[in-house]
């Protein structure tokens, strides 16, 4: 989803469906050269391996610089340097870090500097695609303030991918649950916490640890389905606990449950 939204799905894969709108331009129609502009200056990711999305031969300083240059920001060298020290101050990464390599830093300082880079033309979208994996909670903590000030500071709108729910229930502000590809659930992160209304999503909240509860930790049974073999109906009916008849025989569609509030499920 966020590949398909900055369209960089290559072949075999395709866009089959569906609009995204940045303000009032529909980027499915834009030229593959602006659509290679607006990348960056209005929606950048921030994306889930620094380690490998970071270029492991330049420095940290020059490669925020390349992505300057490459949107036509050309500074002088001392506007250049009081650029990226500003950029990694605003990641709270000290001066020196823009002198390193990616392989001289820490997992929590590659992904601020990914972070660094992602907001170093003001975009108004920032896509984060699990930006604390692999990473310690301290360190995950860490980034997410980072992430959330940043937020602050640009006024943009971020988009948080993620199979921690924990971590969304702390940072944002709406929740969309997938399941095999689709859309099962969304609505507002506190709602979503306390009444949700798709099984799949009552099941992965209730598999979160608990301070109150305890006992056996709580999974939910089966596997997920192969996308390219899904089952009849609901892709989820094989796992669920509710399932009836109709599930097996038709796919539900997303559909308004209340206000601010949907669910693709027969029953809810």
């Amino acid at each position: 989803m966020a590949l398909a939204i900055l369209r960089l799905i290559r072949p075999p894969g395709r866009i089959d469906g569906g609009e995204v709108w940045l303000d009032d331009v529909a980027l499915g129609s834009l030229s593959n050269a602006t659509m290679r502009r607006l990348r960056l200056a209005g929606i950048a990711l921030v994306p889930q391996g620094s380690m490998n999305a970071l270029n492991p031969v330049l420095r940290i300083g020059a490669q925020i610089a390349d992505a300057l240059a490459d949107h036509d920001v050309h500074l002088s060298q001392s506007e250049l340097v009081a650029r990226v020290t500003d950029l990694l101050g605003q990641v709270g990464l000290p001066t020196e870090v823009a002198g390193m390599y990616p392989h001289e830093l820490s997992g929590g300082m590659k992904q601020r500097a990914c972070i660094a880079i992602a907001i170093c033309l003001r975009p108004k979208v920032i896509i984060a695609d699990e930006p604390t994996s692999a990473l310690d909670v301290v360190v995950q903590r860490q980034v997410m303030v980072t992430l959330g000030r940043v937020q602050q500071d640009l006024g943009a709108a971020v988009v948080l991918v993620g199979h921690d729910m924990g971590l969304m229930a702390q940072f944002v502000d709406r929740l969309g649950v997938m399941y095999a590809g689709r859309l099962v659930e969304i609505a507002p992160i506190a709602e979503i916490i306390a009444a949700p209304r798709h099984p799949y999503t009552q099941m992965l909240i209730a598999s979160l640890p608990s301070l109150e509860r305890r006992g056996m930790m709580q999974g939910i049974p089966g596997l997920a389905p192969l996308l390219r073999d899904l089952p009849s109906g609901c892709a989820f009916h094989p796992r669920c606990p509710r399932a009836v008849e109709r599930c097996n025989r038709e796919r539900p569609e997303l559909r308004d449950i209340t206000s601010g509030v949907q669910a693709a499920c027969h029953l809810a």
